[in-house]
């Protein structure tokens, strides 16, 4: 059996996602294992999963076949997994603003420090059908890169980290990130910072991105982080 702690943690992040704004009915979070495997929510709205909740699912990183009860885009976690040993989780949400910006053609680039936490420019994967298989799922990860967040064109985004928390928070800000982009682009010519100030942003990226986590959790209702607990 997986420790409480994963599946408690894996549930703070779906409804820390949820809190926020970042997931409505779809969306789901993985982690790696000890063992090398994937934990994965359930198919259900990440706002009322729970550590207790039944319906996590263990994923073979070779599966060939997705087990019944486990979210179809589940390949997205496979891939990404598979193609980045250093990734410890991933999140898939549905963002409105890093959608509307995609759909818009603006790139999203940092222009404030925290945006610099997402890289030189989040990457847009441009195929805008569900990624319900594992060439599609390739491709995504082909897409991705080094990078640590994808848009997927008219379909969400995709974040992560080497922990639950930095996949959570990176969603976050791939948000904020989007709508100062909306917000730039309406008013003039967004300017990207200076990419000697990007890289003394990412310096920091450890603490910022586990600050922004402890403030996404925070504002999950009481009652709600309370059925987490053992």
């Amino acid at each position: 059996m997986f420790s409480r702690s994963l599946h408690a943690e894996l549930a703070e992040a779906g409804q820390a996602l949820s809190a926020a704004g970042l997931v409505t009915a779809f969306g789901h979070v993985s982690a790696r294992t000890a063992a090398g495997t994937l934990l994965i929510t359930p198919p259900q709205p990440l706002g009322s999963v729970t550590a207790s909740d039944a319906g996590f699912t263990e994923l073979a990183p070779d599966a060939a076949v997705l087990p019944d009860g486990v979210p179809r885009e589940a390949w997205i976690h496979l891939a990404l997994a598979a193609s980045r040993p250093g990734i410890g989780a991933v999140c898939r949400a549905q963002p409105r603003a890093a959608t509307a910006a995609a759909a818009a053609g603006l790139p999203l680039r940092p222009l404030h420090g925290q945006g610099a936490l997402l890289g030189p420019q989040v990457p847009v994967f441009q195929d805008p059908r569900l990624v319900r298989d594992p060439a599609r799922a390739e491709a995504l990860a082909e897409a991705m890169g080094d990078g640590v967040a994808l848009v997927m064109r008219g379909n969400g985004a995709v974040s992560v980290g080497e922990t639950v928390g930095e996949a959570a928070a990176r969603m976050w800000l791939l948000e904020e990130s989007a709508r100062l982009t909306l917000a730039a682009s309406a008013a003039g010519t967004p300017v990207p910072l200076a990419d000697a100030d990007q890289q003394a942003w990412r310096a920091t990226g450890s603490e910022l991105l586990n600050r922004i986590w402890q403030y996404l959790i925070s504002a999950v209702p009481r009652d709600t982080a309370e059925r987490n607990r053992p």
